[in-house]
């Protein structure tokens, strides 16, 4: 079988979903192209500065991409089958994914660009706020550790194609470094220099593919330079990169941030173009390098339980992460974005269409799986980063794009993913240490900054072990705790935006739209997050306490995820009584966006 027949559907799918049920949500949450959105009202050139949109919608898209919709279908695809994955990226993103992100925008601009942490505060109670944001720094803390850990893995090592030429993971690092130079660079010329948006993306994007070419020509092999294998070295680029993030938090937006998010929102269009014209193009070619007729050599369906022994129920669901729905990205839009939006209609592209495109690269992702055979080398430990780059490469080559720049391509598309979402992670950690401390200024944005930094950097040095008490790299360790608490964290995010709904919606139903997701994700994220933590409790000898400090992490989420839903259903039967009893309309005020908190 042809990918085409896969991909091909499913874009045909997610375009029809933005149309329709896209339309649908907007029109519920009465989206007003005339009101004034905080951008505006709160504008300071800092924080609020209204943008055009498809500045911001890149901006936004490389923020919440990262690794996720890369790394959580492959392993999800590797694991049991291809069509489970495909199903649950489709119906996730859809019907729940889009619907978190969208309507976290549009809740956080019609509270002043609020976080959606103090939607929770203002809607439910002072509690819920400080529990919410002892939630979100634990779950930052562990994205943080995920993704640096499996970009790390890219810098080192060396992969050997099978035409002969290899692709250095030394020249992936100094791509990186050049491409760090770029964004600081656009974002002068336009700041100072008064360079329009499109002239500065002619310019610097060509520059990227530039930097992906002299990087295999000039590799930095950490490893050989100070004379220490893989495995140190990848720890030293993981310290290295939490070092960036430490600085990148502390730098004004149009600086790094924003000429980074469009240079990488662009740069991952150009990766996901370049993946779909080379399916096109070279679907027979594609069929050779595979051995056969077909395309889809794995298979669709491997069983209920992966060959690590994980149920296919839950564990689906959390491992996929990002790809289908993520809490992450709520913080995100209530963090940054909103304070960008220049008018409301623009979160219905920003919101819920950038989550439909995140779903068309996991579902890209997902396509490197089921390319490979039953039996290949790559799939007996599988590495994430390696079968996406290898996948590309294949995808490429259809274009008349030697593999081996094929695979740089993609191993940079990979990390491009993750700079912004690191930068944005250490910048949001900052603001809740900022918060939950009461330090301001510059006390506390580098307290809240090194903390931030700090504990993931402590967490990667520390030995990871799986199980059964054997090393395993940081990122296997991390992935699915971190997809199990930003599932949990979608949960809890959605079922604060219900409360709200309820509260400012007279139709009783409309709540639902949020309410059955909620449901679904808090049940699924729960169940997971409880079945990976609470047998590290258990010995062959009875109960224990272990000395690892990540399962107790877990069941700290797991009380502050109880008590949230405890303070939600107080809010929603005891105190506000039915729908539309109280707080802020859902309607927007050009005037006043909000009931002021008590």
């Amino acid at each position: 079988m042809s990918l085409l027949v896969v991909l091909l559907p499913s874009a045909a799918v997610l375009a029809a979903a933005y149309l329709v049920y896209g339309g649908l949500l907007a029109r519920l949450f009465r989206l007003d192209a005339a009101a004034a959105t905080p951008a505006v009202t709160l504008r300071d050139d800092v924080d609020y500065e209204p943008i055009a949109p498809q500045l911001l919608l890149g901006q936004h898209f490389s923020a919440i991409a990262a690794a996720g919709p890369i790394v959580g279908p492959i392993l999800a695809g590797v694991a049991f089958g291809w069509l489970p994955a495909l199903l649950w990226i489709l119906c996730g993103s859809i019907l729940i994914g889009g619907v978190h992100d969208f309507a976290a925008l549009v809740v956080s601009v019609r509270h002043k660009a609020r976080s959606i942490a103090e939607v929770v505060r203002e809607h439910m109670s002072g509690r819920c706020y400080v529990l919410f944001l002892a939630f979100i720094w634990i779950a930052l803390v562990y994205i943080i550790v995920a993704f640096t850990d499996i970009t790390a893995a890219s810098f080192v090592g060396r992969q050997t194609l099978e035409n002969g030429a290899t692709v250095s993971g030394g020249g992936i690092a100094t791509s990186s470094l050049l491409y760090l130079v770029l964004p600081l660079l656009m974002g002068l010329c336009m700041r100072f220099g008064r360079m329009p948006l499109w002239l500065a993306t002619i310019i610097f994007l060509p520059l990227v593919g530039l930097a992906i070419w002299a990087g295999q020509q000039a590799p930095f092999d950490l490893g050989v330079a100070l004379g220490v294998g893989d495995a140190t070295a990848q720890k030293m680029w993981g310290g290295l990169l939490l070092g960036y993030c430490l600085v990148a938090a502390l730098l004004p937006m149009w600086l790094l941030l924003q000429p980074r998010g469009h240079l990488g929102g662009c740069f991952l269009y150009v990766a996901l173009a370049g993946a779909a014209f080379g399916l096109v193009a070279g679907d027979r070619s594609l069929a050779a390098i595979c051995g056969g007729d077909a395309c889809v050599r794995y298979p669709a369906f491997t069983g209920w339980q992966a060959a690590n022994g994980q149920p296919l129920v839950p564990m689906l669901f959390i491992t996929i992460a990002c790809g289908a729905c993520s809490g992450f990205h709520a913080l995100i839009a209530s963090g940054t974005t909103s304070k960008q939006l220049r008018r409301e209609t623009d979160a219905r592209p920003i919101g819920y269409g950038t989550m439909l495109l995140e779903a068309l690269v996991a579902v890209v992702s997902l396509c490197c799986v089921m390319v490979l055979p039953t039996g290949h080398e790559l799939l007996a430990t599988p590495q994430p980063n390696q079968i996406y780059a290898n996948g590309m490469g294949d995808f490429l080559t259809s274009l008349w794009i030697p593999k081996a720049f094929g695979v740089s391509f993609a191993l940079m598309a990979f990390t491009t993913f993750v700079y912004d979402t690191l930068d944005v992670c250490t910048r949001l950690g900052r603001y809740i240490i900022e918060e939950l401390t009461g330090l301001s200024g510059r006390a506390g944005s580098w307290l809240g900054t090194a903390l931030t930094a700090g504990v993931p950097l402590l967490l990667l040095l520390r030995p990871s072990l799986d199980a059964a008490g054997k090393p395993v790299p940081a990122w296997r360790t991390f992935w699915a705790l971190f997809g199990a608490s930003n599932q949990l964290l979608a949960a809890l995010t959605l079922l604060g935006i219900t409360v709200w709904l309820w509260r400012t919606r007279r139709a009783a139903w409309v709540w639902l739209v949020t309410g059955l997701p909620t449901a679904f994700m808090y049940v699924m994220s729960t169940w997971a997050l409880a079945a990976m933590t609470l047998p590290r409790f258990r010995t062959d000898a009875g109960f224990a306490l272990p000395a690892d400090p990540v399962p107790w992490a877990g069941v700290v989420l797991l009380l502050l995820a109880a008590i949230m839903l405890v303070e939600a259903i107080r809010a929603l039967v005891i105190s506000q009584g039915p729908p539309g009893a109280g707080g802020a309309r859902l309607e927007p005020e050009p005037r006043r966006w909000a009931v002021e908190t008590a």
